[in-house]
């Protein structure tokens, strides 16, 4: 009897924990996931945290889960995914001190060390905020010294989590780029940046490619488990570069990832930078590519939170079908998403429609007015990114549980004049891209061509006068900030 092969794909997103068994050939065979437990760090204005040990409890567990549901499966390698930012502070004994998430911004009151800020922006591709990495370790030195006199490694939450399974402690270079003391161009950790925060070099782990066999699982791990021995550890990388994997796009493709944020990435293999330092630079996963990116924000976190209010216990179909019925046009939003040509975030949205309130407004109203706030951002950030790197293909290729709405398919394809391609399994791209991953590392050519859903654009005058009554509405918002 020949007993089926499965991968393992852990996934730390920003607001859950979610592990998947996945085949070789692609196929999702069982998903778990928990949500995220964050602690407010009170010593600091703008600061969450997560206890390390809670959450590979929570990665045990969910693992468990995820295989219950097809036993006789044999795991032949494991691998991990996570926001991108996020990192997990070590001690010289190897205990896991702090977790700090990507949306942990303790960094900020230091942002004033950074004299330079265009250079540092050319050495990482990213204009240096207390989004990235090195300003998270900078607050904790500031203000937390029982854990920074303890620290002398850290690691990105996936390569943490890898090193929970293998016990080597490597740093994958799609998730070094997001540390702000990682050179880019070079492919290297750089002593220049490391002195531009103060931090000693020797803090940084011993780089690896993305697909590089760590070793077998750690025995006791593969006991409670129930794992072979033999199970391979495998290095991820960034979430959005194992979601754009799973697309298999080729180099000058444009990929949006739609998810809790949006993502919309040109794939390059030179590395480009904006003059007007608006977009990131990373590096890919894939050898010699470079992943060129504005970011919507999160748009798809609006989106969910507005189904909440008006959609509390109706499935997406139930939402998908009265858009579908009708468009609302009348209701306008802007709701937070992110611009890269705008340096500072919107903090007040909301909706715009005529007065008084007409009967004609409904809930769907509401929705359909997100939806199109959510498509707007993304083709805007994507024209951005056409400006700067160029982008001549048809099509673009999409991926994520935002994809999921028919209607944002559509609009995106309309507003942007271009094919939206989307392929099979879509909106589990990141544990698709996983898969892909562990046949490479396991030199395995199995064959997973499934072909492409192609959305067709039929933009119209009317698609290009609701853009520019979005843009409108973001300005009013915009005023008024």
């Amino acid at each position: 009897m020949i007993i089926p092969d499965t991968y393992i794909v852990v996934d730390i997103g920003t607001g859950n924990v979610r592990v998947a068994a996945v085949s070789p050939q692609g196929q999702i065979l069982g998903v778990a996931r928990e949500d995220i437990q964050y602690i407010r760090d009170p010593l600091y204005p703008d600061a969450l945290y997560f206890e390390p040990e809670t959450l590979w409890q929570q990665v045990l567990r969910l693992t468990t889960q995820a295989m219950g549901n097809i036993p006789g499966h044999t795991v032949k390698a494991i691998t991990a995914t996570s926001q991108r930012e996020g990192i997990v502070l070590l001690s010289a004994d190897g205990a896991s001190l702090i977790g700090l998430p990507n949306i942990d911004h303790r960094g900020r009151e230091w942002e004033h060390l950074i004299t330079n800020k265009s250079r540092v922006y050319q050495l990482t591709g990213r204009y240096p905020t207390s989004l990235f990495s090195a300003l998270k370790l900078v607050g904790i030195r500031e203000r937390r010294p029982e854990h920074w006199q303890a620290c002398t490694s850290f690691l990105s939450i996936s390569n943490w989590i890898e090193y929970r399974f293998s016990g080597i402690a490597r740093y994958e270079h799609s998730q070094a780029s997001e540390t702000l003391l990682y050179d880019v161009a070079r492919q290297q950790w750089s002593a220049e940046l490391c002195s531009v925060f103060n931090l000693n070099a020797s803090l940084l782990p011993p780089l690896i490619a993305s697909g590089s066999v760590l070793g077998a699982v750690l025995p006791e791990v593969a006991q409670q488990l129930q794992l072979s021995a033999a199970a391979a550890i495998v290095a991820g990388g960034g979430d959005t570069q194992l979601a754009i994997k799973s697309t298999r796009p080729a180099v000058d493709d444009v990929v949006i990832v739609s998810g809790t944020t949006t993502p919309i990435v040109k794939i390059t293999d030179t590395y480009i930078l904006d003059e007007a330092e608006r977009t990131w630079t990373s590096r890919d996963i894939e050898a010699g590519r470079f992943v060129f990116e504005a970011n919507a924000g999160v748009t798809g976190l609006n989106y969910q939170r507005l189904k909440e209010i008006f959609y509390p216990n109706e499935d997406y179909a139930v939402i998908e079908k009265e858009l579908a019925d009708n468009q609302h046009t009348f209701c306008m939003a802007s709701l937070g998403s992110l611009l890269a040509d705008e340096k500072v975030s919107l903090t007040r949205g909301g909706f715009i429609f005529p007065a008084p309130v007409s009967h004609l407004l409904t809930r769907g109203s509401f929705v359909w007015a997100t939806m199109l706030d959510i498509a707007c951002s993304i083709v805007r950030n994507y024209h951005i990114l056409a400006e700067t790197a160029g982008h001549h293909k048809e099509y673009i290729w999409a991926c994520g549980g935002g994809l999921q709405s028919r209607m944002l398919r559509q609009l995106i394809a309309d507003l942007t004049g271009k094919q939206v391609k989307i392929r099979k399994a879509f909106e589990q791209s990141s544990a698709i891209g996983g898969a892909l991953l562990c046949n490479e590392a396991l030199q395995r050519n199995i064959g997973t061509d499934d072909p492409a859903e192609i959305i067709q654009p039929a933009g119209t005058a009317q698609h290009q006068a609701l853009f520019a009554e979005w843009e409108k509405t973001r300005q009013y918002f915009r005023n008024i900030n």
